[in-house]
């Protein structure tokens, strides 16, 4: 275990053992900001303040988001079946929500409202009763437009704390926070480990990579936009990954020219720069079937189609988190108020994963109903196979009904 699964592997046990006793202790530790059973959670109050005091534009902003993202996920919620077949035998399949979820949301002032908004909005959708929600307030400080959004989507059990210890405290409880079935949301590397050690014991989304956006455009294409576009991934982190594809030198060479004039400009320039000079890809492809190949070999999380011929792309590639079509479909749109969650397979994971839906916070139980017809239908093929597998009691059971 690296050095990141051995920190967070003690966090894990200690707030095991003692509950809010350790949760407080990390926090004063890791966050500077002293916690107690009265504070650790955000109280009626504290939450409408935050909302009062936001901005009529950004709370009009959030709540646009978050009904869009409520018609989106309503029209994913799948229905009950049942289907009484040539047997007899009547199968199916029924849909329950999770009791419990915790969404952790990164935290400080620096901290993304719309985290809650594509995660919390997506547990109500589906039915989800108890949400708690955690979020690291280092020196007490927090941002109130998550206090905001959180007021939007109905959340009440806010708590103050981050990082793994919050992680922890989800999966398995203290006196101030019950546990829950599932925890969703990104976060650092900390609580990406922690949240890849507590699955079993609870279920997770995923362990979230480095943000990446992979472009495929051609001389249709503008550079500007796609300057723009490669930097706003670039922004996120210093590990995020900007990728263009495209079959034409000199759209490659214009858009690199567009961001060297961008960068200098940008508030979060370090970051971006870092990111653009050290983890940025531009491949030239002499045909589409090659830009395909590659699309598919690195399933991006978000990927842009900027051609003359989008529909292609659209049905050979098959490994992207999310697919933005058009010089219009920018992603920024998906990270906000598209629809869908922005919650995304990172680093390649697109080819076995997807984006976080209503699926997530909802469990499946199979129906299976026999008659006396129906098993008798069934039985000696029943009996068959679990003698041939040395079953004794399974073909016993069935015998016994003859």
């Amino acid at each position: 275990m690296n050095n990141v699964g051995n920190v967070v592997s003690a966090i894990i046990a200690e707030i095991k053992a003692n509950k809010n006793k350790a949760l407080f202790s990390y926090t004063a530790k890791l966050d500077n900001f002293m916690l107690n059973e009265e504070n650790i959670k955000f109280s009626t109050l504290e939450i409408e303040e935050a909302y009062e005091s936001s901005a009529d534009n950004i709370k009009n902003a959030l709540q646009k988001a978050y009904d869009r993202i409520k018609a989106y996920h309503l029209r994913q919620m799948p229905k009950d079946s049942s289907h009484k077949d040539s047997d007899g035998v009547v199968t199916g399949w029924k849909w329950y929500p999770l009791e419990s979820v915790g969404i952790y949301v990164p935290g400080g002032l620096a901290s993304y409202p719309s985290s809650v908004l594509m995660t919390a909005t997506i547990a109500e959708v589906a039915g989800v009763k108890n949400i708690n929600l955690t979020m690291p307030c280092p020196g007490g400080k927090y941002n109130k437009t998550v206090l905001a959004a959180c007021k939007i989507c109905g959340i009440e059990n806010i708590y103050k704390v981050g990082g793994a210890q919050a992680i922890a405290a989800l999966a398995y409880g203290t006196e101030s926070i019950s546990k829950v079935n599932k925890i969703v949301g990104p976060g650092n590397a900390y609580v990406a480990e922690a949240k890849k050690q507590v699955y079993g014991d609870v279920g997770i989304d995923s362990i979230a990579g480095p943000s990446e956006i992979l472009i495929i455009a051609d001389d249709s294409a503008n550079p500007e936009y796609l300057a723009y576009d490669l930097l706003s991934q670039a922004e996120h982190d210093k590990l995020a990954r900007p990728i263009l594809i495209t079959d034409s030198k000199t759209l490659a060479a214009n858009v690199e020219a567009h961001v060297a004039k961008i960068l200098p400009k940008l508030k979060r320039q370090e970051i971006a720069s870092f990111s653009w000079h050290n983890n940025k890809i531009i491949e030239i492809v002499k045909d589409k079937q090659e830009a395909v190949r590659i699309a598919n070999n690195l399933a991006p999380e978000h990927m842009e189609l900027v051609t003359n011929n989008n529909q292609y792309f659209v049905d050979n590639i098959t490994t992207a988190g999310a697919i933005f079509i058009g010089p219009y479909s920018t992603e920024s749109m998906g990270d906000y108020l598209a629809g869908p969650s922005h919650v995304l397979p990172t680093y390649g994971s697109a080819k076995f994963s997807s984006g976080l839906s209503i699926y997530d916070f909802l469990r499946r139980s199979s129906i299976i109903e026999c008659n006396k017809q129906a098993f008798q239908n069934l039985a000696d093929e029943t009996i068959i196979i679990a003698e041939d597998e040395g079953l004794e009691c399974h073909a016993l059971a069935c015998k016994i009904r003859r």
